[in-house]
Order: C-alpha cells, then structure tokens, then sequence
C-alpha cells in the first residue's frame, strides 16, 4: 500500500478561561472570521470556528473547570502556534497600536525569515513568521 499523504492543518483548537475575552482578541486584535458559533449544551461549553486567510482554521472552546495550560518553563506537548504573515512590521505596529505586547523580532538562523513571539489571553504562545 502507497502511504497516502497529508494536505495541510485543518485546524488549531484552543481551550480559553474567558472566552469573551479570547473571542475578542482572535476576532479583533488578530482580524479571523468567524465561520460558526455553537453552545454544546451537554458540554455547558461554546466552540466558536475562525477562519484563517488560506483555509486552515483556529477552534477556540470554553470549557469549564479546565486546568490553567503549563507554558513556562516549556513542557511537552504544543510549543506555539504559528501565524504565517507578510509583513512583520505592519503587525508589530498593529500589536503596540493595540497594546498587545510581544518579544523583540528575531531572525530565525537556519531561513532568514523574521518573526516574532506574543501571548494571546490565557498565555498561549503565538508566532507571527514572515512568510516573504
């Protein structure tokens, strides 16, 4: 049998402690649209479905009681999420614009390309790579 082949990530899903302010900041602060909302009930829990530029999409969840994510020190598992864009710059305007802080740009050594860190509500790390 021939090992077939992956197409790309479908989605992200994202566990929030506040998710007003989640919705907000994914919506507003980082500009994806949403596809669907829906309250799950059995669940007591939203899951809202944003959609990316090229198709991929970010799911982002209320759950309640759901334990704080570990982020620092780094522990295994999903390191970061990573926003592909095409000019650094123009966002990290955006960011100090909105008030969001982030790390310095850095140059990733083995491409070249730039990119910078930044948290999203509930500390997740998120990358913008500068694509071009």
């Amino acid at each position: 049998m021939i090992q077939p082949k992956l197409n790309s990530i479908h989605h992200a899903a994202i566990i929030c402690s506040d998710y007003t302010r989640s919705k907000q900041f994914y919506t507003e602060l980082l500009g994806l649209t949403i596809l669907a909302e829906n309250y799950r009930q059995d669940r007591d829990s939203y899951k809202l479905d944003l959609a990316l530029p090229d198709g991929g999409q970010v799911e982002l969840f209320s759950m309640p009681g759901a334990p704080k994510r570990l982020s620092y020190p780094e522990a295994q598992g999903l390191r970061h999420l990573a926003f592909a864009v095409s000019d650094i710059d123009a966002w990290v305007e955006w960011l100090v614009e909105s008030g969001a802080e982030h790390e310095p740009v850095r140059v990733d050594p083995y491409t070249g390309k730039r990119f910078l860190f930044f948290s999203d509500p509930d500390d997740l790390p998120l990358e913008l790579y500068e694509k071009v």
